[in-house]
């Protein structure tokens, strides 16, 4: 087969490349976002727009494919660069969903600081990657300055404890977990999940995360081997069932990999009483494992903290920083109490990556504690935001979110038309809307009018909210996670409810 000669490629080809790498064209399509993204702000944070662009799914595949194809009619000929950049980022956000809207009040997804992103721009436009200590050495610099500083927020001992980053809570509560049952089964990574006796189990909090359900299949325990604790009139994890429950399974001699605690759990955001959970773990030889993916930043409020009470006796945790320390997705991290265990999750040797010619380097290499092997320099906007304004920012953000949500409570409970469903400790607060119609209506019917209604309202761009259903009630949930949100937009939220109900019949209810 003849050689192929580099100096054949073609002029065009050539051409494009140098387009690609210009740092002239990164310049001036990098001035031309900044003021596309200035006017997308401005419109944001003044309402003057729809919260959700809301377009049916096969739409939208349609357009983003069109502007795949050279052939189609979104190709306007020999464009210049930084106008076809233009129309392509316009596109992007006229058609995005934008949590930066003070009516984004949904998902526990935050309108993150958007200064964050600039450093996070750092490393993927220069391609910032970890894996071993020289292939990232700032970035892990970075990451580790952050376990250390919100790992002792927390309340661990310094020096004693050790923590990573990783890509989303689900990945945190997987590794988090997947530690627990290396620690607790013996040779499972090993050996595989051979078991004579009975099945090894997780004993979980009854509302916990779907993603717990996931690590149970993910690591070979089974979802069915997922036992739940019974939970108290607070949605919290009850300790006297979890003792009883623990109790029996020693009984029994069924492995128990871990109890799976909450702060705060999705539903209504309830906090577990973690003491007394940690200490029934500790009577019983329990790893104790807590998904604090929402509330761990209340470590960094002087108002808050006290939520996470016992946090800090936690075998491990989770604590997503692009949850309510608004930096954006995805930056999850993962601390254990012990740092003995930071290598128990993946026990194995990698010779063609690490280094054993420096052995001491296994500290730094973020290969040897997560499943990813490269990963993202995912803690760049979080340092960045920290090292401008420092801790207090996350303090003002927590406090100012957690404070409406006791405030829009107390509003549900001075309406008449509308039932909290619980007493908040957080932003997230699940209710109902009841129109005199509907007062005396079947359950059924209720929850029918109120999926309706919640379709109907974020599809008319005017707010954005979720839904939950809380023991066969069906619920509208909000997570007030804008720290630019205010009194004035969730009482124009109750309004905006009651004038999408208006227009649900409710003789249609059940057909919808």
């Amino acid at each position: 087969m003849p050689r192929t000669d580099p100096n054949t490629t073609s002029i065009k080809a050539r051409q494009r490349i140098e387009q690609a790498f210009s740092p002239a064209s990164l310049r001036e399509l990098t001035h031309r976002l900044a003021d596309i993204l200035g006017r997308h702000f401005e419109s944001t944070r003044s309402s003057s727009g729809r919260v959700l662009n809301w377009n049916e799914p096969p739409e939208n595949c349609r357009l983003a494919s069109e502007y795949l194809d050279p052939t189609s009619p979104m190709q306007h000929g020999p464009e210049p660069l930084v106008d076809r950049f233009e129309k392509l980022a316009s596109e992007m956000l006229a058609r995005g969903h934008n949590l930066h809207d003070p009516r984004y009040i949904g998902h526990q997804v935050p309108a993150s600081v958007p200064l964050a992103g600039l450093f996070d721009a750092i490393g993927s436009v220069t391609n910032q990657v970890m894996a071993v200590y020289e292939m990232g050495p700032w970035a892990t610099a970075v990451e580790r300055s952050l376990v250390d500083r919100i790992g002792q927020a927390i309340g661990f001992e310094p020096g004693t404890f050790a923590g990573l980053v990783t890509h989303g809570g689900t990945l945190g509560n997987m590794t988090g977990l997947l530690t627990a049952r290396n620690v607790s089964l013996g040779a499972a990574w090993e050996s595989g999940m051979h078991t004579a006796g009975a099945a090894p189990v997780l004993v979980a909090q009854g509302d916990s995360h779907y993603s717990i359900l996931r690590t149970a299949g993910m690591i070979g325990i089974g979802t069915r081997n997922v036992v739940r604790v019974r939970l108290d009139r607070q949605r919290r994890m009850d300790p006297n069932h979890l003792n009883e429950m623990l109790t029996e399974l020693r009984l029994k001699g069924t492995p128990i990999v871990a109890v799976c605690a909450c702060a705060c759990a999705t539903p209504i955001g309830a906090f577990d009483p973690l003491p007394a959970i940690a200490e029934v773990c500790s009577r019983h030889d329990v790893w104790l494992h807590v998904d604090a993916a929402h509330g761990g930043a209340a470590c960094l409020s002087d108002k808050y903290r006290h939520l996470i009470a016992g946090l800090e006796l936690a075998d491990s945790v989770v604590a997503d920083a692009h949850k309510m320390m608004f930096v954006p997705a995805l930056c999850a991290f993962v601390f254990y109490r012990n740092r003995d265990h930071r290598f128990e999750a993946f026990r194995q040797d990698a010779p063609y990556l690490f280094d054993p010619s420096s052995p001491g380097m296994a500290d730094y290499d973020s290969g040897m504690l997560t499943p990813e092997c490269t990963k993202r320099a995912a803690s760049y906007g979080l340092w960045g935001i920290w090292s401008l304004f420092g801790q207090q920012l996350f303090s003002d953000m927590v406090d100012q979110t957690f404070d409406l949500g006791r405030v829009f409570y107390e509003m549900l409970v001075e309406a008449p038309d509308f039932e909290p469903l619980h007493e908040p400790q957080c932003n997230i607060v699940a209710f109902q809307y009841v129109p005199d119609e509907l007062r005396d209506a079947p359950v059924e019917q209720l929850n029918q009018f109120l999926l309706r209604l919640r379709r109907d309202l974020i599809r008319s761009g005017e707010y954005y909210i979720v839904q939950a259903n809380i023991d066969g009630r069906q619920a509208l949930r909000v997570t007030i996670i804008n720290p630019l949100t205010t009194t004035d937009h969730l009482n124009g939220l109750l309004d905006a409810i009651r004038w999408t109900g208006r227009t649900i019949p409710a003789s249609n209810v059940e057909r919808t």
